[in-house]
C-alpha cells in the first residue's frame, strides 16, 4: 500500500492513495502506528471504505513522517558517487544524521539559502523502520523494515565542505526532500533492491542508477548501525546517492530559484519539488 500524509483545508489526514485520489483513514499520524506495531494493511482495510475521498491535486502533502526519531544518512554508498566525489570507497558506511527542521514534502519547495549559491541535488532512496533494537543480525534486518520512500538530499557544498564532518551542509532549513508516500515493504522487492532511480532537474536526467548497486545493502545498514545506537519504529535511512551530482560536474551545475527538482525510484513513486530562494 502507498500511504501518505496530506492536509486539506485545516484539516490533516493520514490516508493510502488509490490511482488519482488519497483515501483518508482519519486524523491519525503514521509515526504513532509503527511504535504502536500496529498493522498498516489491515488498519487501512478497516478505515478506506468509509474514508473521503480526495484528487491528488486538491490536498497538500507532507512529509510522510512527522518528527522521525532519527534520519541516518548514508554517503558514499555508490561507487560510481565515491569516485566522482574524489574519495576512496570506505569499507564502512560513511554515516551522517538529518534534523527534522530540514524536511520538507513532495510538491513544497525546497529553499536555496540565502548564505550559499551551492545547493545541490542527491536522489535517494528513504527506508523507513517498524521495529529494531540492538545488534540485529543481517538475516533479521529486513523485518524490521515497514517501507520505503523517496529522499533529495539537498546538500549545501560550500557549507558541506568547510569542514570534515558534513552535518552543517546537510541540514539547512528546507533542504531535505521527502516523499511522496510510503510504499509498504511488502509490494517491493527485499531490501528495496533492484528499483531504477532517476533524478531530473528542470526535466534533464542528472542520475540515473539502480538501487541494487549501494554498496551496502539495506540489510547491511540495518545490522552495521545497530552495533552502535537502538534502531526505533519509525526511524529514516536515506540511503545515499549514485553519480551525476552537480557539484562534481565541469562546470558545475547547482539548483536555482525557479528550477525543478525531481526523485523517481521504480515501484514508490516520484519526489518533486521547486527550487526557491530564501526570504
Amino acid at each position: 500500500m502507498k500511504f501518505l500524509r496530506f492536509s486539506h483545508g485545516n484539516e490533516q489526514h493520514l490516508g493510502i492513495q488509490e490511482g488519482g485520489q488519497a483515501v483518508s483513514l482519519g486524523q491519525h499520524e503514521l509515526l504513532d502506528l509503527l511504535r504502536n506495531k500496529t498493522d498498516l494493511s489491515a488498519f487501512a482495510r478497516e478505515r478506506a471504505p468509509g474514508g473521503k475521498r480526495f484528487d491528488l491535486e486538491e490536498i497538500q502533502y507532507l512529509p510522510p513522517l512527522a518528527n522521525p526519531g532519527k534520519i541516518i544518512c548514508i554517503g558514499l554508498n555508490y561507487s560510481d558517487h565515491t569516485a566522482e566525489s574524489k574519495f576512496e570507497q570506505p569499507a564502512y558506511p560513511t554515516v551522517f544524521s538529518r534534523y527534522n527542521s530540514s524536511l520538507i514534502a513532495h510538491g513544497q519547495a525546497m529553499v536555496r539559502p540565502r548564505a550559499s549559491d551551492s545547493l545541490d541535488y542527491e536522489g535517494e532512496m528513504a527506508v523507513v523502520l517498524s521495529g529494531g533494537g540492538r545488534y540485529i543480525g543481517k538475516q533479521d534486518a529486513l523485518k524490521h523494515v515497514a517501507g520505503y520512500s523517496v529522499f533529495n538530499d539537498g546538500s549545501v557544498r560550500e557549507y558541506q565542505f568547510k569542514s570534515p564532518q558534513w552535518t552543517v551542509g546537510k541540514n539547512f532549513d528546507g533542504t531535505g526532500g521527502f516523499g511522496p508516500v510510503l510504499v509498504t515493504a511488502d509490494e517491493l522487492p527485499p531490501g528495496g533492491a533492484g528499483l531504477a532511480l532517476e533524478t531530473r532537474l528542470n526535466g534533464k536526467v542528472v542520475q540515473a542508477a539502480n538501487t541494487r548497486d549501494m554498496v551496502f545493502d539495506v540489510a547491511t545498514l540495518i545490522s552495521l548501525l545497530s552495533e552502535a545506537f537502538t534502531l526505533e519504529a519509525g526511524d529514516v535511512i536515506v540511503s545515499g546517492t549514485p553519480s551525476g551530482v552537480g557539484w562534481a560536474r565541469e562546470p558545475r551545475l547547482l539548483m536555482q530559484d525557479g528550477d525543478v527538482c525531481e526523485v523517481s525510484i521504480e515501484g514508490i513513486g516520484t519526489l518533486r519539488n521547486p527550487i526557491a530562494l530564501e526570504r
